[in-house]
């Protein structure tokens, strides 16, 4: 494996970069303060080809390697992981898995304007009563003549309230089991499909997130993705794709983190020493940007995988199980150098602190990642 970047990834880095302080970092606050999406940098996101990255060229999108999509994650991350996390959703787990199972007619229809960011697609999979496990779904799709009646509610869906259509999974024939829950193309201008509410959530201000409810939401048939039973089946496709995204907005938290902690502490007396000159804060420092190292490899094996075609599940499980874990431990201690200011929003650690608490929790706890990796490795012993 050499993860070593060409020039046109190097390019596409320092592109993203340049575009992230400049476009992102003034606005932060801003959108931070009023808990709103940032349409402005969507727009101009749009215009970079980012909302198309898991699109093929034939329907309007650039289909970048997995590799190259992860740089751009990362670098968004480090200035606005709300963003990072925006950008992921629409590409791994709304357009990728219409364009690996959708119809022809399902891809002409929804792809070419996902690519231009006219469409913005969000994933329904969890319930209030069904996170970890997901295959406990209780959202019913009755088939009807030409259409399927949804009835149910979806929790913790991210770009809720800005999406156009969101990919929702349903259960199409109870005495199946998991061979019975479908995945359904849905447009959020369907009658009966309604945001309940919009979490308060500690962190990811700018990145909404929304509960869902269905009363008798009428989606017509063309609009199942794949075939009747596959539900379970697409869901886990999309997200070990998704996971490696989440490990890239890790580990550009992560970055930026660590980056505040060593700026700072070369900026802080005491005792008159910099804090930089404290062995206590070297090792600190020393050890989080191993940790950081650590996540990226795992982050870049996975994606170099999946790019190969070869399996990644449990590499994507490992990748965002170590990920999401040592950025929380980077932050924390990035917040701890920072002593008393790290806990004023001043400073941006501590919104990055806030920001980072979740990410052991979406797209599969830490602990589901835990059962994926040791399943994997029963079977392959």
């Amino acid at each position: 494996m050499n993860f070593e970047f060409g020039e046109e990834q190097i390019l596409l880095r320092n592109t993203i970069r340049e575009f992230a302080e400049r476009e992102i970092s003034p606005l932060i606050k801003e959108y931070e303060e009023k808990g709103e999406y940032p349409l402005k940098i969507l727009k101009k996101l749009s215009e970079l080809g980012i909302m198309g990255m898991e699109i093929p060229a034939q329907y309007g999108g650039n289909e970048l390697s997995k590799l190259s999509e992860i740089i751009i994650i990362e670098e968004l991350a480090r200035i606005c992981p709300s963003t990072a996390l925006i950008i992921c959703v629409h590409n791994s787990v709304f357009c990728y898995p219409i364009a690996k199972f959708g119809t022809e007619e399902q891809k002409k229809k929804y792809l070419p304007l996902a690519a231009q960011g006219k469409i913005i697609g969000g994933f329904c999979l969890t319930e209030p009563h069904a996170g970890s496990d997901a295959a406990n779904q209780k959202t019913k799709a009755i088939k009807k003549g030409d259409f399927y009646i949804l009835n149910g509610i979806k929790s913790w869906v991210t770009n809720a309230t800005i999406a156009q259509a969101l990919i929702i999974i349903a259960v199409t024939d109870p005495e199946k089991g998991r061979k019975g829950i479908s995945a359904f193309i849905v447009n959020t201008s369907t009658p009966g499909l309604k945001i309940s509410k919009i979490e308060d959530k500690m962190g990811l201000k700018s990145s909404q997130t929304a509960e869902i409810v269905l009363e008798d939401c009428k989606v017509p048939i063309e609009n199942l993705l794949g075939e009747e039973g596959m539900g379970i089946k697409i869901a886990l496709n999309s997200l070990d794709g998704s996971r490696i995204g989440i490990a890239a907005q890790s580990v550009g938290l992560a970055q930026r983190a660590l980056e505040e902690a060593i700026k700072y502490s070369k900026q802080r007396y005491a005792f008159n020493k910099q804090l930089s000159e404290f062995q206590a804060i070297q090792f600190m420092i020393a050890d989080k940007a191993t940790m950081l190292e650590g996540a990226r490899l795992l982050t870049y094996r996975a994606a170099d995988l999946k790019d190969k075609g070869k399996s990644y599940t449990k590499e994507a499980s490992m990748a965002k199980l170590y990920a999401s874990e040592v950025t929380n431990k980077i932050v924390y201690q990035a917040l701890q150098i920072h002593g008393a200011y790290g806990y004023s929003k001043e400073f941006i650690i501590e919104k990055l602190y806030r920001d980072a608490r979740v990410l052991t929790i979406y797209e599969g706890t830490s602990e589901i990642q835990r059962l994926i990796i040791s399943r994997h490795l029963f079977q392959e012993n």
